[in-house]
């Protein structure tokens, strides 16, 4: 909290290169794209960061084979190249996994045909990941038990990528590395509107909500990528748009594994569109619905939950079905659709392009970020900091790379220190992966000072809340690195504790109150009382 309360002051006492209004995918990259290249920036979010659409998402970075159907290649081959670069600059957290897609009698297109697609995926993918191959019904059975093949007419496997943790880590690991070059960032502050004052620049009017207090902060150009909120802030600043967001209501279901941890399982659902079985560490991500709703704020309704458990129950061969009482936790949120204003999108709505737009006023140094994709969000950075420049913000390192795990030194150094510590003794034979791979894939090069700190305290790295795989010294670096202002922004956003332990058993678990005292210190338990009275919703 200390970084948080010291920034908030420098946010009404300078004036920056850019203000960025949101803290979600979009705007964690132009964050740590604008800092990366030398810029002075400043980030808000009305809530914690990614805490709203960025971290519902399916933990998928592909390359976006159903939009194929569409015949939206140029996206396609966009996507797979973003997706590739992932893989390559993010090695330990974006890694390939094979899909195995089945596909039911009387369904729309031939096993065959969708194998073909597959190559022709696999080439636009620029040969990048395994190659796919056909499977008969009953090679889908031998690979996969659990699949109910019965009603199968085939399927076919090929490779994309996931993220090894959750989406909304992804996205404070851009809005971290931002803050590690100069960005003053805060979560929970609001932004109230903009205005731009007699000398062209902005100033945008805040309030903090965690103290209440309000601040004014001004900047040369003003980056909305507020996401469902775009044109809810544009309005309140005066600017009018091309484009405008429709909205798309997902879900997902957590349930114990079902399959392999090292496979998809993708299927057709009932109304055509894929239907995902994803591993999530010890457990199964399911879904998702995609309804048309209007308001961005959204629940998980009784008929959501129906039809993922439908479908699965059709789709596997369990032991026995899938009942809510199985659900351990649920993800549900919007995908803010980019349509131009005036546009009919009654016809199709499942059809709309999952594409970005940027939309430039160069006359009032404003950008507006609408849509976009996990997958595509290095693209995202480069073009606002192409805009920018061309706006007037000096770029000292225009060139410089922003984005990217550590050196291959940096690793090998953590990696000897980490033998040499015998970090792994300290993981249960049955672990999900070794601690060593799992506090560098998180952390990066400041997984070094965990190091330091096990090795003058092997208390360190031992677990603090039983059932999770987080250690003492990952809770106390959140504490002084991570701007948790609530119990959520933890077990949600900065881990995925309350994405795959039941709710109750966190509550339960001793180590779930000594993390609060180490995260919020004597408010500690107004912060544990605070969450488990909430609405998990």
């Amino acid at each position: 909290m200390h970084e948080r309360a010291a920034n908030l002051e420098r946010l009404s006492a300078e004036t920056f290169d850019a203000l960025i209004v949101g803290g979600g995918i979009n705007g964690a990259v132009a964050a740590a794209a604008l800092c990366g290249r030398g810029a002075r920036v400043a980030l808000i979010d009305a809530r914690d960061f990614a805490g709203f659409t960025s971290q519902h998402s399916s933990n998928l970075a592909w390359g976006g084979i159903k939009y194929m159907e569409s015949w939206e290649f140029p996206l396609v081959w966009g996507l797979c190249k973003s997706r590739n670069d992932l893989m390559r600059d993010f090695p330990s957290t974006v890694r390939e996994i094979r899909f195995l897609a089945t596909v039911r009698k009387r369904f729309r297109h031939h096993p065959l045909l969708l194998w073909v697609g597959t190559w022709l995926y696999w080439l636009m993918g620029r040969g990048f990941t395994r190659t796919p191959r056909y499977l008969s019904a009953a090679a889908i059975k031998r690979a996969e038990p659990a699949i109910e093949a019965s009603a199968s007419r085939g399927g076919v496997e090929y490779s994309d990528a996931y993220l090894h943790d959750n989406d909304a880590r992804f996205v404070f690991r851009f809005v971290r590395s931002a803050m590690d070059r100069g960005c003053v960032a805060a979560n929970y502050v609001r932004s109230l509107g903009a205005r731009q004052d007699e000398n062209g620049e902005w100033v945008a009017r805040a309030r903090d909500e965690v103290g209440g207090a309000e601040l004014e902060i001004r900047a040369r150009v003003l980056v909305n990528a507020a996401g469902a909120f775009v044109d809810e802030h544009n309005a309140l600043s005066g600017i009018e748009t091309e484009y405008r967001h429709v909205f798309s209501k997902g879900i997902h279901l957590i349930v114990d594994r079902l399959g392999r941890k090292d496979r998809v399982l993708a299927f057709f659902a009932d109304d055509g569109r894929l239907f995902f079985a994803i591993p999530m560490f010890k457990t199964t991500c399911i879904g998702t619905t995609d309804t048309r709703v209007d308001d961005p704020h959204t629940r998980v309704e009784e008929g959501d939950r129906d039809f993922v458990l439908d479908n699965i129950n059709a789709m596997l061969d369990l032991e026995r079905p899938l009942t809510r009482a199985d659900v351990i936790a649920e993800r549900c949120g919007v995908r803010p659709l980019a349509v131009r204003k005036g546009a009919s999108t009654e016809k199709d709505f499942l059809q709309l392009s999952r594409k970005h737009v940027v939309e430039v006023d160069d006359e009032r140094r404003h950008l507006s970020i609408f849509g976009g994709k996990l997958t595509d969000c290095i693209n995202v950075g480069d073009e606002v900091c192409e805009i920018a420049a061309r706006l007037g913000v000096r770029l000292p390192q225009a060139q410089a790379k922003w984005f990217g795990e550590a050196g291959a030194d940096l690793r090998a150094e953590y990696e000897r220190r980490a033998a040499h510590c015998r970090l792994d003794a300290y993981s249960p034979p049955d672990a999900y992966e070794p601690l060593s791979a799992r506090l560098w894939r998180r952390y990066g090069q400041d997984a070094l000072a965990m190091l330091d700190e096990i090795e003058r305290d092997p208390a360190a790295a031992e677990l603090l809340i039983e059932g999770t795989e987080y250690r003492r010294c990952e809770i106390e670096y959140a504490a002084q690195r991570e701007m948790i202002v609530t119990l959520e922004d933890f077990l949600r956003r900065r881990s995925k504790i309350a994405l795959v332990t039941r709710r109750a058993e966190i509550a339960a678990a001793p180590g779930t109150r000594e993390a609060c005292r180490i995260l919020f210190g004597a408010d500690a338990e107004r912060r544990f009382d605070e969450y488990f009275a909430a609405d998990p919703q």
